[in-house]
């Protein structure tokens, strides 16, 4: 007599009211040649970004300034989403129309950063673990209605002799997965963010290894909590080696580290891998990004940038804060967004004079 093993029921996907807008979404942001402007910088952030170009931290220059950003005549040409502040996503401009309404007008899917920040993890050496569960729900509903259709959350982690440590990786990697099944449920996609940090003097087979066991640690976690991968995207940090290490890499060696890294770690069902630049210049976040789209490898998702610094930083500089400078600061900004486009592509040659100064700040928060 044949023993049958009895068919374990399937888990339904968190977001199952939503599946088909979510896996649509995802698909969208990570479009061929599109990327993500992240544009999600805090008061306080915004207002260190200010200071380098003599511009007063107030209400009405951040809307001026993000205003310039969602206003560029052909962004969406390269620009599948933009990440926002709470902040921007209220604000109106001095016409009293909503500041977001030219990103809604051309298509450019809206999200939202839904963490509240970082807090120490007693016990470890000044490890760290994410804030903001705790009404999560009730804030993706109504970011939902306001036209937000994707969310972000980031994570950190050390490299150091004893980091990350077992309880980080495995705190990170679960509030890592419980928001991004609370996004689905709501209707948002979850860019799943676990961003290890350049700070440090280990090599790029260092950062490699550990870049493996905290994603592995994520996408465990994900499948615990039985999220709908084809309606995420993963942030993650380009493998490179801490900012103090003296041995030198090519932008094909942080390409060939970085691709290894996502080949063992990462889902096929994943639809896009959206990058931090992660203190990298801007010229450098698009050369390492190109070498990983024109290298032959098995590349099953959209290798593609969620930058903020390395996409505004010769824009800021541009506008100055003058009104007389928006058109050029636009063009610059079109400019970095369409070079990041062909990197996306593996057809970015160089040449499209991005900053080449290092936008990297130690223990970087938002």
């Amino acid at each position: 007599k044949r023993h049958h093993t009895p068919k374990m029921p399937y888990p339904l996907s968190t977001g199952t009211k939503y599946r088909s807008e979510l896996i649509a979404t995802a698909a969208s942001i990570a479009a061929p040649g599109k990327g993500i402007l992240a544009a999600d910088e805090s008061t306080g952030t915004i207002g260190k970004r200010f200071k380098d170009i003599n511009v007063e931290n107030t209400l009405e220059n951040r809307i001026k300034w993000r205003g310039l950003l969602f206003k560029t005549p052909g962004l969406a040409e390269h620009v599948g989403g933009v990440i926002l502040f709470d902040e921007t996503l209220r604000s109106k401009d001095a016409n009293g129309e909503l500041l977001v309404k030219p990103l809604m007008d051309a298509g450019i899917k809206l999200g939202i950063k839904v963490d509240k920040g970082l807090a120490d993890i007693p016990g470890t050496d000044g490890e760290q673990s994410t804030q903001g569960l705790d009404g999560l729900a009730d804030r993706c509903k109504e970011y939902y209605s306001l036209g937000c259709r994707f969310a972000k959350w980031r994570a950190t982690y050390k490299i150091s002799e004893s980091a990350p440590t077992p309880v980080a990786l495995l705190e990170n990697a679960w509030a890592l997965a419980r928001y991004g099944a609370i996004c689905q449920d709501n209707g948002l996609v979850p860019i799943i963010e676990p961003e290890i940090l350049m700070d440090g003097d280990h090599n790029i087979e260092r950062a490699a290894e550990i870049a493996e066991i905290v994603q592995n640690a994520v996408y465990s976690a994900m499948r615990e909590q039985n999220l709908l991968l084809e309606g995420t995207l993963l942030k993650p940090n380009m493998i490179t080696p801490g900012t103090s290490c003296k041995e030198k890499y090519s932008a094909n060696d942080i390409a060939a580290y970085t691709v290894r890294t996502l080949q063992r770690t990462v889902p096929v069902s994943v639809p896009g891998i959206t990058f931090l630049s992660g203190g990298q210049s801007e010229e450098e976040a698009t050369l390492n990004l190109n070498a990983m789209n024109a290298m032959p490898a098995k590349k099953p998702w959209s290798l593609t940038f969620s930058y903020g610094r390395a996409l505004q930083q010769s824009c800021l500089k541009a506008w100055k804060g003058d009104d007389a400078n928006i058109e050029a600061a636009q063009k610059v900004l079109l400019e970095r967004a369409k070079a990041n486009g062909q990197a996306n592509l593996g057809k970015y040659t160089g040449g499209s004079a991005g900053d080449t100064s290092s936008l990297f700040v130690a223990n970087y928060t938002y």
